[in-house]
């Protein structure tokens, strides 16, 4: 470390500023910035504080982790990193300025459960993917295994820090599908409401929300028994449709969301 190019102490009190601004901004946590940088938090904390100048090191994996330029400056403000293109592992402002480490615990594949809007008491049964996208850095998700499949949706995850929940966004020539779930359980479940249209006879579209639940089907790298998965429309007599039901009702009975009366 002795070796490590450090920051005078003029650039060392302006970095800082700005890293303490733009984390405030952002309403990230120092540990949050640390993990996206790959530093320790005992380092930062002690750049911030400065009791120890920043090094470049330090100085150049904190650009990166937040996607601006600290060192050169203009009116005393961080430069954003607008000429080139957004790979640098964090998600933009509109789903939430997350960085790729401080999300990865919800990457993954998830049994997808919602009640079926075409058979009364059936419960419809998907895939969903979440992963990085990294042309558009940041979590997107995509639905498979639909017997639908022309209805099949793909979009942006965004996860910020005000709310705690994960919203799933479909926006498709302006036409927008909505999920927001809450924060995964400790067995990394994740439930909550799906705000759609609901196709019917002809071309006749109606808004409709309902229940959600993404269920793992991975836990700890291994899969789910076969026999505990079933895709497609799950009606009542089906072995898989009580458990299913159980699981979708979690949403709505503990409850990780309300569906309003009038």
């Amino acid at each position: 470390m002795s070796n490590e190019r450090r920051l005078t102490s003029d650039e060392s009190r302006s970095v800082g500023q700005l890293v303490r601004e733009e984390i405030a901004r952002r309403r990230w946590s120092r540990q949050q910035l640390a993990d996206a940088a790959r530093i320790s938090i005992s380092t930062l904390e002690k750049a911030l504080s400065g009791r120890r100048p920043f090094t470049l090191a330090t100085t150049i994996r904190i650009e990166d982790a937040l996607g601006l330029v600290l060192r050169a400056r203009t009116n005393g403000a961080a430069i954003d990193i607008d000429q080139k293109p957004r790979t640098h592992g964090v998600a933009p402002d509109e789903l939430g300025n997350y960085a790729r480490p401080a999300v990865t615990w919800i990457e993954g594949s998830y049994l997808t459960l919602r009640p079926s809007f075409g058979e009364p008491g059936a419960i419809y049964a998907y895939r969903t993917e979440i992963g990085w996208d990294e042309p558009s850095s940041a979590l997107a998700f995509r639905e498979s295994e639909r017997l639908d499949a022309e209805f099949t949706q793909f979009g942006a995850v965004s996860v910020p820090n005000q709310s705690g929940h994960i919203y799933l966004v479909t926006n498709r020539h302006g036409q927008y599908r909505l999920i927001v779930v809450s924060r995964p359980t400790i067995s990394g479940e994740m439930y909550g409401i799906l705000t759609t249209l609901k196709a019917g006879r002809g071309a006749h579209l109606t808004p409709v929300s309902t229940p959600i639940a993404f269920i793992p089907l991975f836990s700890k790298g291994q899969a789910k028994p076969a026999s505990e998965i079933a895709f497609g429309r799950i009606g009542s007599m089906h072995a898989c449709h009580d458990a299913y039901r159980r699981l979708l009702r979690r949403a709505v009975d503990e409850p990780f969301a309300t569906l309003m009366p009038y």
